[in-house]
């Protein structure tokens, strides 16, 4: 989902800026065609669908990582992570790799645009992840010690009955049943 929105995102800002949609996906596929690429601006298989590729590829690696942490995040913590990853995404894709490896979007894009792709690689790491938990949840509902987030508690497995109250020594002689 990050892939596909953040590739939606750059095919609009790459179309408002150069009039083809495909100019910003083709420019990733520079990884392997050299720097032509940059200036391919028609939607063909050698470009926009390699290019897709290598940004689908990406995507997941960063999605990897982020669904590690993502699992044991609250709704809303897993939106700051989708944020933190997407910022540090750009960071690694513009600052850290060399310039061969970079996405190329910038090429293509305006500031706003390139924000708006990142914001939405971010949304879309968020938006599957918490989609799918719900989907998990709804199969498989929490037990009723998760639901109420009793630290150490395990989906599925029962708490422990409490221990029943030891008899007084009074209520046995009562009874007759005294030792």
């Amino acid at each position: 989902m990050a892939s596909a929105l953040s590739s939606v995102v750059v095919a609009a800002f790459s179309r408002a800026r150069t009039g083809k949609a495909a100019s910003g996906v083709n420019a990733t596929s520079h990884w392997i065609w050299g720097d032509p690429a940059m200036r391919r601006h028609r939607t063909d298989v050698r470009h926009t669908a390699l290019g897709y590729a290598i940004h689908h590829a990406s995507s997941l690696w960063w999605a990897g990582w982020f669904e590690v942490k993502a699992a044991s995040c609250t709704p809303r913590g897993v939106t700051a992570l989708g944020a933190a990853t997407a910022v540090t995404a750009y960071v690694v894709d513009y600052h850290v790799v060399p310039k061969r490896l970079t996405p190329g979007f910038e090429r293509h894009l305006s500031a706003a645009g390139m924000v708006s792709s990142y914001v939405a690689f971010g949304a879309g790491l968020t938006l599957a992840h918490l989609a799918l938990r719900k989907l998990r949840h709804a199969k498989h509902p929490p037990s009723r010690a998760m639901r109420r987030e009793i630290p150490g508690a395990q989906a599925g497995r029962k708490a422990p009955a409490p221990a029943a109250a030891p008899r007084s020594r009074a209520r046995h002689q009562l009874r007759g049943d005294a030792d």
